[in-house]
């Protein structure tokens, strides 16, 4: 997202930069599709010579954020990926619970389902993303934007063309979104404006401009820049969402155990059993005695 500090105002690598980036891509993919899991590797089809996802300020750096979006970024949780205690739902993310990732997080590169479906009509324009299903119905037709005491997690796009450009501005938002990848990372508040500019810049390709104005969360406004690339053979699937693969019911089921064993604990005068609060001290435990590990790469 932010640009390296040593790359100042470039917003593009040099030929020879670029030529790094991209050999480091072919070798990338080359691992995940002949040697790594799926789950720990994965890759993009293009490269591109962007220095960073933001390139206004001009020197790709988010803005700080205001007292206020410190504060709302307080709240945010950190979801299945976080240490607990998950007592509620609310205990969990948006994304956890298959709501929503937000505009800009349903839109930015992640490990998989980054499919879109743009439907145009005379009068409207609808963006559906695969992963979290949600579609957005963007009016084209020049009507007002919703009350002001409505807020939704997509906020109220309306849309006009700009020339060749498609420009949706989208007000109303709630204060429970972020603006990161899978709706994760920095805030937004309900002051937030986002300015959205889609430009065909050839057969397969649509560059994408996203101005976010919040004065409630940042000190000044600020820009991405990336790329929707077609792929032919790409289909958009079915994103049947089980409130993070099942990790919500888990979770909490985890920590009415966890708890059963404090009490008991207690109750025996022993002190209470260590918590595991990084997911580190979870999954790269070493096997029981016992165990088999096993190479899947391996066919075993």
């Amino acid at each position: 997202m932010n640009r390296p500090a040593k790359l100042g105002t470039r917003e593009t690598l040099t030929p020879e930069e670029f030529l790094v980036r991209a050999r480091g891509d072919e070798s990338t993919a080359d691992f995940d599709v002949n040697v790594g899991t799926f789950l720990q590797h994965e890759s993009g089809i293009r490269s591109f010579g962007y220095s960073s996802l933001i390139v206004d300020p001009p020197d790709g750096q988010m803005p700080k954020l205001t007292p206020h979006g410190e504060a709302l970024a307080a709240t945010r949780v950190r979801g299945t990926y976080g240490p607990g205690p998950f007592d509620k739902l609310d205990d969990f993310s948006l994304y956890d619970r298959c709501i929503t990732r937000g505009v800009l997080g349903s839109l930015l590169p992640v490990i998989y389902g980054n499919g879109l479906r743009i439907t145009q009509t005379p009068d409207s324009v609808a963006i559906t993303y695969e992963m979290i299903h949600d579609t957005r119905v963007i009016p084209l037709d020049g009507r007002a934007h919703v009350d002001a005491g409505v807020r939704q997690y997509l906020g109220n796009p309306r849309g006009h063309f700009d020339g060749d450009t498609l420009v949706v501005e989208t007000t109303n938002f709630t204060d429970k979104t972020s603006l990161g990848v899978n709706g994760g990372g920095p805030p937004n508040s309900e002051q937030l404006k986002l300015t959205e500019r889609f430009t065909r810049v050839d057969p397969q390709m649509i560059e994408y401009r996203a101005t976010v104005d919040d004065p409630g969360a940042y000190a000044a406004p600020w820009t991405i820049r990336l790329m929707i690339t077609s792929r032919p053979s790409y289909d958009v699937y079915e994103y049947s969402c089980h409130e993070g693969n099942g990790a919500v019911q888990h979770a909490l089921s985890g920590e009415r155990a966890y708890e059963r064993q404090v009490a008991d604990a207690k109750a025996k005068g022993l002190p209470a059993p260590a918590r595991a609060v990084e997911h580190d001290q979870i999954r790269n435990g070493v096997p029981a005695e016992g165990q088999k590990v096993f190479n899947i790469n391996a066919g075993e």
